[in-house]
């Protein structure tokens, strides 16, 4: 398991005969950016540049050092989420926290805070 892109040896749960680590995550944190298409006009994160967004974030990553295996935090493109009326939206799992963001400043945020140092951003927080 990573920690601010360092290896840390998670803590063990002990159980019956056996020792399992706390967390068997592969990546520590997974943030999904929804990058949905609507071919009928509607309302989707896409009309708001989300593309460019989510390569910005996985840039920043990358520059962080905490992108990949290595780094513990992985970038991906989502389908629709399903919150296109928020959007655009992203999600980052384990945490189970949902953003909404406009720019490349709020992105920052969310990957040097959140990604990184494990602050939920609450001004981009959705509930």
């Amino acid at each position: 398991m990573c920690h601010g892109g360092r290896n840390v040896q998670p803590p063990l749960l002990f159980f019956p005969f056996t020792l399992y680590p706390a967390s068997m995550s592969y990546y520590q944190r997974h943030i999904f950016f929804c990058t949905n298409q609507r071919d009928d006009g509607s309302a989707c994160c896409q009309q708001h540049g989300v593309q460019a967004l989510r390569d910005y974030a996985k840039q920043r990553t990358k520059e962080l050092g905490i992108a990949g295996k290595e780094g513990c935090v992985r970038v991906n493109s989502a389908g629709c989420l399903n919150r296109c009326e928020l959007g655009p939206v992203a999600v980052v799992y384990p945490d189970d926290v949902w953003y909404t963001f406009v720019d490349r400043e709020d992105i920052d945020d969310i990957v040097e805070e959140h990604l990184l140092h494990g602050r939920v951003v609450a001004r981009l927080q959705i509930k």
